[in-house]
């Protein structure tokens, strides 16, 4: 008959399994471990022996407010010869004696977040499950270590801004391990409605990465939840932050945490991507940012962009617009759900509320490649995504008598699109995986060319500077012998003025 251990005391060997499982950077005082990879406890007996296969363990992993093994947020298992990576096994380790090395694996499939692990009668154990990247069995798994260097562990990136002629790089600390920024990262998840309504189907999909990807997605805006950030597109940032001033995810994540939920003012597109990205690598998805300049909005996703103007060549105000840039962020993950290997990889995600998705703030994630190729029926969001990058642009001007007509315009959407380079400061540019190369009209003989100088005082552009030192120029040409309006727009970056002082001396 088997003896069930009579356990005195243990040790979680935190040190040494946080190290293991890449998550030493959150220091060695609890216990974080990455799904689909065994850890180990020591075990130190109270009276008896371990004798294989005569001694036994009962051991229960739980996860969530409402465990149950049909959502497979509750195991019951106990110990097997050999460790079974596809399922929560148990199996010891070391010699017969009065202490025993417990090694312990979960799927790497199982839920992510805070689980107690109980030992027979024993006591029960606390511990952290993340996502698991360096596991071939895990969805999120990449199999390059530089590549998991930069989009998992590094705490500190580069963000691109500015416009597609002079992209200006951006330091940002992403301080996902930075002291108490993971149990805020589990919070948000528990803060999200899903989980606030039926808590125990939301923490059994925790294990699926594109599912926690879209709940970081609507979580980090505040617009239908208890999310991270309020956005805010005024140069009225009174009672907040300018998003300007951000350097960083660490102060807007404690923010958060501290004002019980409430959200932190203000964020703008590269504010919640970089938020996003915190959140997803302290989770162990990989995460990077993008930036695509010349950005689309399409309102109604007919994947066209409607401008108007008025017979001044002023834009009118409308929903629909080109933005000089737009940050979402990418998650690396496969799809088993879209039936093709294909489009495993980056995923697009959005965490900006531009657009409702189903009813919220979010979009995505839907795979790069998908937006490159035109599926457009493909999850989550993949019109919208296209149309940020590939959108058609018309322009219409509307004239005093209420009528209008389309004018000549010839722009290209979605430009370098950049992200930081692994292992270097760099710019990569990823344009390639959102689309191929744009197709050229070359008009063959000799046109007639004029370069007429425009003037613009500085008292009339002034007040419309950006504070990143950005002005949108709009230039329209009336071609009165062949009634064709034609528009120019340019994003131009202003240097500031050198200015000297002289002082003299009076004798």
């Amino acid at each position: 008959m088997a003896q069930a251990l009579d356990i005195e005391r243990w040790n979680l060997e935190c040190e040494f399994n946080n190290l293991d499982h890449h998550t030493d950077l959150n220091g060695a005082d609890r216990l974080i471990v990455r799904r689909g990879q065994k850890f180990t406890i020591s075990l130190y007996l109270r009276s008896g022996n371990y004798q294989p296969g005569l001694s036994s363990l009962d051991c229960v992993v739980e996860t969530g407010p409402q465990p149950s093994e049909e959502n497979g947020t509750r195991a019951s298992f106990g110990l097997s010869a050999v460790i079974d990576t596809s399922r929560w096994s148990a199996a010891v380790t070391s010699p017969p004696g009065n202490t025993a090395t417990l090694a312990i694996c979960s799927p790497p499939d199982a839920p992510i977040g805070r689980y107690t692990l109980t030992l027979g009668q024993s006591g029960r154990i606390e511990f952290i499950l993340l996502f698991n990247p360096w596991c071939p069995g895990d969805r999120v798994y990449m199999d390059d270590e530089r590549s998991l260097e930069e989009y998992v562990l590094s705490q500190d990136g580069i963000i691109f801004r500015g416009s597609a002629k002079y992209p200006v790089p951006t330091p940002w600390n992403f301080g996902q391990f930075e002291s108490g920024i993971l149990d805020i990262c589990l919070k948000i998840l528990d803060m999200n409605p899903k989980c606030l309504k039926f808590p125990g189907k939301d923490c059994s999909k925790r294990g699926i990465p594109t599912y926690v990807s879209r709940v970081l997605s609507a979580m980090v805006n505040c617009n239908d939840d208890k999310g991270v950030l309020l956005g805010r597109w005024t140069n009225n940032y009174d009672g907040g932050v300018s998003p300007l001033l951000w350097r960083g995810s660490v102060e807007i994540l404690r923010s958060w945490d501290r004002q019980d939920c409430l959200p932190v003012r203000y964020g703008q597109c590269w504010v919640f991507a970089a938020v996003a990205c915190s959140v997803s690598r302290a989770l162990g998805i990989p995460c990077r940012v993008v930036t695509n300049f010349n950005s689309a909005h399409d309102t109604n996703s007919n994947l066209v962009i409607e401008q108007y103007i008025d017979e001044k060549g002023a834009l009118m105000k409308s929903r629909e617009m080109i933005w000089n840039y737009h940050c979402w962020v990418e998650n690396w993950m496969t799809r088993p759900d879209l039936k093709s290997p294909d489009f495993n990889g980056w995923q697009a995600s959005d965490p900006t509320p531009q657009e409702k998705s189903h009813g919220v703030y979010c979009c995505g994630p839907v795979p790069v490649r998908a937006i490159k190729e035109g599926e457009l029926t493909f999850k989550y969001d993949a019109p919208f995504v296209f149309a940020e990058v590939n959108a058609d642009v018309d322009y219409f001007m509307k004239k005093a008598d209420g009528s209008q007509s389309k004018v000549t315009y010839t722009s290209t959407v979605g430009q370098k699109i950049s992200t930081k380079s692994v292992g270097s400061d760099a710019r990569e540019d990823i344009t390639h995986l959102y689309k191929y190369p744009e197709v050229l009209n070359i008009l063959c003989g000799f046109l007639p060319e004029r370069r007429v100088p425009l003037r613009l005082n500085y008292s009339k552009y002034g007040g419309l500077i950006t504070e990143e030192n950005l002005i949108r120029l709009a230039a329209l040409l009336l071609d009165y012998s062949g009634g064709q309006p034609m528009l120019a727009l340019r994003n131009i970056v202003l240097d500031n003025p050198e200015i000297k002082v002289r002082v003299s001396t009076v004798q």
